[in-house]
């Protein structure tokens, strides 16, 4: 045994290790490539955690494993480079077993071999076995008390030594139940190099659990070797640690290599199941087969679910209304689908199922297991199992001819499926009965009734009455099975109400032809129209609506159309050649009805309008080789009745044809050119004669104005020309420039006496006295407005002292407001604020004064302000005024204070009547 080396002591034999030493002694005579084994097996536990250790296969290329590569076919294991076979993730066994295959090739030559390995699952709840030949690895069970388990450090293995060996040690984990009540710290195992006997050594954990979170759950004596559990364990927040183990000596050499160590701890039965879902709610169609899957509950347990704490089994405990049978539904106990187990489900009787479903573990053992309740609410769906019927038989109903989108009927029906679905709107058709279409069914989306409406009019005339065949269904189709019922039939009959129909003309819009100028009186044609109504006697009278130009006469029993006037296709009231006229037939029912028919007349022309000379006015120069006028004619008649035209000119005057003369150009177009040499410059009336080509042709004469004049080298009269061609000689011009001088200074005139009339009005006094001023005027005492005779003046001056803050802030006494002063203003007496009432004739003759000795009054009336008496009303209360109690006053003074005071006067000088 080399120095450094272990010896595996207590509980592990030693007889496999010896034994695998002596075969690779044996083997060192022949060497042969490949693994020691073709298939390794290992024990393991159910979960793995990642980077755990597993085992390690041996193989030997006979040059070292220096060039050797390892690989699996399996992406959860991988082989380090000394064999280890290690997780790359953490994993969960789901079976007894793991196989797969490890690859070692050699990277030279490229050869492969290949090796089965096989992980066994470990039951945690008994010792795990070995190896080969009972071989048994320690483990704490929750039953026995603690002891000395040793777990000894494995013999290391010089590479010149023992060569062959079947399988390494695996440390088997250590299991620690859950929920554990103490006394902690509760030794697990004990951990021991067979070194210690000759040197002291101190031992040490690292991991989750010891050195990192959650710290210090797992403990060790440094001297003994003793791991302790420090607290209660808790499966459901960790299921297993990963711990190593390291021995160093007193001055921390290492003195073995750390071993690794798999706790797990072993659950208990310390959680209920729990629902995903409080309420879960499914559906299922009524009619439903037993068997028929409605719906899964899941529930799920906290404990390890490969043991009995976790298995959940379902069961139903309750289910409402339990009709028409207790055992409506069934639960599968371990996956939770619930389904019917009994015929009979009608949504119509029963819509709506609720039913508790209990989850309970230790595989539903009621004694043992802990449980848990949810709801399951199984809702019955609607299926077309009730065909649509009609309410009644036999429905009628009445229509007036001639309207559509009229509501004849409604058709009522009774389904019992679930209201505004597939199942239930109602779709409706006519069967016979209405070959026509003048009828269709449409239905009500809220109360499901068909109403029969009229699309296509109908005539009483035609059909007086319909009987329809009807038949409604639904818009989705009846389950499997179900028959459509005898009462989704039912028959309507419809009359056809009669009204009075307006007449109609048959040929609307009737055209005729005939030449215009047929004489008035003359017969056109005869426009009636046909009255609908065959089934009533009623008489039809014809009347005009629109005559534009008032040339025709209807006849209002027969309607024969006759002229009233000539016909001319010339008027402004024909449009190609076309005359309307619209005429009215009305009968006499109740009420009464009328129809309207359009009369074209189209008219032919005939030659019965004389061609015009155009142009009316020419122009010529004074020699004839220079220009001439190009004349043509215009005639409202239409071919033939046109050109082409002859143009001639009279024989009388002699003058005519000496001095001019026509050239015909074409058959619509001359020229009128000067005869002689010269012609002096004026204005001539040139006479043509122009005829048109009708049959019998019309001619006519027309008088064209030409005005002769000089012209320059263009062939353009000159200015002098022009004038001289009008007939106006020097003197006309020069009576023209005089009557226009006078005219200009007339204006010039009269601007200036407008202009000296307006300031003198401004300046003048008035013009009427005003003693002699005795007309009726209505005076208030505190303003000098303008009278009837200086409306001309602006009355804005007569405004309230309230608006004349300008005014008010002034001494008191007198004041203009329609114009300021230039000057000083004039100092009136001071006036005592309130006068007495019997000084009123003294207070105003005062304020008259002051008035007319005014140098800035205006020539006409104007506000003045005696005294500002605040912002109420400018004048005091009438009531005021009251007749002294002593007896009657004299008002005669009156009569002294002018004519202002003469209705005052008059009203009270006179004395009391009787």
């Amino acid at each position: 045994m080399t120095a450094g080396s272990g010896v595996l002591l207590v509980l592990l034999s030693l007889s496999g290790a010896l034994r695998a030493h002596n075969g690779d002694v044996t083997a060192r005579e022949t060497c042969k490539a490949g693994f020691s084994e073709e298939d390794y097996t290992a024990l393991i536990s159910e979960n793995i955690l990642e980077g755990e250790r597993l085992l390690k296969v041996t193989f030997s290329s006979c040059l070292g494993t220096k060039g050797t590569w390892y690989e699996t076919n399996s992406l959860d294991f991988k082989v380090e480079a000394d064999g280890t076979v290690f997780a790359t993730r953490e994993l969960r066994i789901p079976s007894e077993q793991v196989a797969f295959t490890v690859t070692a090739w050699d990277r030279q030559t490229a050869e492969r071999w290949d090796a089965v390995v096989r992980l066994l699952v470990a039951q945690p709840s008994f010792a795990h076995s070995a190896h080969k030949k009972g071989k048994q690895s320690a483990a704490l069970d929750a039953s026995q008390p603690p002891s000395d388990m040793l777990l000894p450090w494995p013999q290391q293995r010089n590479a010149n030594g023992l060569r062959r060996q079947k399988r390494d040690w695996v440390i088997p984990p250590i299991n620690v139940p859950e929920n554990s009540r103490g006394p902690f710290p509760q030794q697990l195992v004990r951990i021991r190099s067979d070194k210690d006997n000759d040197i002291p050594i101190r031992y040490s954990i690292t991991g989750v659990g010891a050195d990192q979170p959650p710290m210090e759950v797992f403990s060790i004596d440094s001297m003994s070797g003793r791991m302790y559990v420090t607290r209660p364990m808790d499966r459901e927040e960790r299921a297993s640690y990963h711990l190593r183990a390291h021995a160093v000596d007193m001055n921390g050499n290492k003195v073995e290599n750390p071993i690794d160590l798999y706790i797990y701890v072993i659950d208990m039965n310390d959680n209920r199941p729990e629902f995903i879902n409080q309420v879960y709610n499914g559906s299922v169609d009524e009619g439903s087969k037993p068997g028929t899957y409605v719906m899964t509950v899941t529930a799920n347990d906290a404990d390890d679910g490969t043991t009995a704490n976790g298995m959940v089994r379902y069961r139903i405990v309750t289910q409402t209304p339990q009709s028409p049978s207790q055992n409506m539904f069934t639960i599968n106990s371990e996956t939770g689908d619930i389904v019917t187990v009994a015929a009979g489900l009608d949504r119509e009787k029963v819509q709506q199922y609720t039913v508790i479903v209990q989850a309970t573990d230790m595989e539903g053992n009621l004694n043992y297991g802990l449980s848990n309740t949810a709801t399951a609410i199984i809702t019955v769906t609607d299926v077309n199992d009730n065909p649509p019927e009609f309410t009644a038989s036999t429905y009628a109903g009445e229509v007036p001819e001639n309207q559509v989108e009229v509501v004849v009927a409604n058709l009522t029906v009774m389904d019992r499926d679930q209201p505004h679905s597939p199942n239930w709107n109602a779709f409706y058709r006519i069967i016979s009965g209405d070959p026509s279409g003048h009828f269709s069914i449409r239905t009500d989306p809220v109360t499901n009734e068909g109403m029969v409406t009229v699309v296509k009019a109908v005539d009483y005339e035609l059909n007086r009455a319909f009987m329809l065949t009807v038949m409604v269904s639904n818009q989705a189709p009846l389950a499997s099975g179900i028959q459509m019922s005898f009462q989704s039939t039912a028959g309507v009959t419809i009359s056809v109400m009669d009204i009075n129909e307006a007449p109609y003309f048959p040929s609307n819009h009737k055209l005729i032809r005939l030449e215009e100028g047929v004489p008035p009186g003359t017969a056109l044609t005869t426009f009636s129209a046909v009255d609908p109504d065959r089934f009533m006697q009623q008489a039809v009278r014809y009347s005009k609506l629109s005559d534009p130009a008032n040339w025709l006469h209807i006849n209002a029993t027969n309607g024969q159309i006759t002229t009233a006037a000539v016909l001319d296709r010339e008027s402004l009231y024909i449009r190609n050649n076309v005359y309307e006229a619209t005429f009215l037939a009305a009968d006499n029912g109740i009420p009464p009805a009328s129809g309207t028919g359009t009369l074209q007349i189209y008219l032919i022309d005939i030659n019965d309008n004389a061609p015009e000379l155009l142009p009316k006015e020419a122009q010529i120069c004074e020699k004839p080789s220079l220009n001439a006028i190009n004349i043509t004619a215009a005639d409202a008649d239409v071919d033939p009745n046109i050109g082409p035209y002859v143009f001639e000119l009279p024989f009388v005057p002699a003058a005519v044809r000496r001095n001019w003369t026509i050239t015909r150009l074409n058959g619509d177009y001359a020229q009128l050119s000067l005869r002689i040499l010269y012609l002096e410059a004026g204005v001539y009336d040139v006479p043509i004669t122009v005829t048109d080509s009708g049959n019998p042709p019309l001619s006519n004469t027309s008088i064209i104005k030409v005005k002769v004049c000089p012209c320059d080298e263009n062939g353009d009269c000159t200015t002098i020309g022009a004038v001289v061609a009008a007939g106006l000689g020097t003197s006309a011009i020069v009576a023209i420039l005089i009557c226009i001088v006078i005219l200009l200074t007339m204006v010039l005139l009269f601007v200036v006496w407008m202009k000296r009339r307006e300031k003198e009005r401004h300046t003048k006094q008035l013009l009427i006295d005003p003693e002699d001023d005795v007309r009726d005027n209505i005076l208030k005492y505190d303003e000098e407005g303008g009278g009837e005779e200086d409306q001309d003046y602006d009355l804005s001056q007569l405004q309230q002292p309230e608006t004349m803050e300008h005014v008010l802030s002034k001494a008191p006494g007198v004041r203009r407001v329609d114009e300021r002063p230039v000057g000083a203003e004039p100092q009136y007496p001071v006036r005592p604020v309130v006068p007495h009432p019997g000084d009123i004739g003294d207070f105003i003759n005062e304020g008259l004064r002051a008035a007319d000795n005014d140098p800035t009054a205006p020539p006409y009336d104007s506000l003045l302000v005696f005294d500002y008496e605040g912002s109420g009303s400018t004048a005091g209360s009438v009531s005021s005024l009251n007749s002294s109690s002593s007896g009657d006053q004299d008002y005669d003074y009156l009569n002294d204070w002018g004519p202002r005071f003469k209705k005052l006067a008059d009203m009270y000088g006179g004395g009391e009547e009787d």
